[in-house]
């Protein structure tokens, strides 16, 4: 079992950057591969960010390429995504999330999700 808990959120002006953190509970973090999705209003929960165990490859929707980088540190097993650049259409529930491949969480394929933190970005 595995808790995530994903902090970081907030309000933030367009242009700005915001670093979510996302901390996980239990002793097999690092067997993870860990994700970002994002959710607006009336839309669905979109993949953001995938990266591996080991922290060596990392994959990005085509929205966020080049603004967002996600990282991860399994010493203190927490994930993290700095966004910059933000625009209004970043205004979303910002969800981590558990997986088995990185592949796999682009298909939605997820073991665990965390709660979620809200980002909204203003003009």
């Amino acid at each position: 079992q595995v808790q995530l808990v994903e902090s970081g959120g907030g309000l933030v002006q367009a242009g700005g950057s915001l670093r979510l953190s996302c901390a996980a509970s239990g002793r097999t973090f690092s067997g993870y591969a860990m994700g970002w999705f994002r959710q607006a209003p009336g839309k669905q929960r979109d993949f953001i960010s995938s990266i591996t165990t080991r922290g060596t490859g990392t994959y990005y929707a085509d929205s966020v390429k080049g603004r967002f980088t996600i990282s991860r540190d399994n010493a203190k097993n927490t994930v993290y995504l700095q966004m910059n650049s933000l625009d209004l259409d970043d205004t979303a529930v910002y969800y981590c999330a558990a997986g088995t491949t990185v592949l796999g969480l682009m298909r939605r394929e997820v073991h665990y999700w965390g709660q979620g933190t809200q980002v909204t970005v203003s003009s």
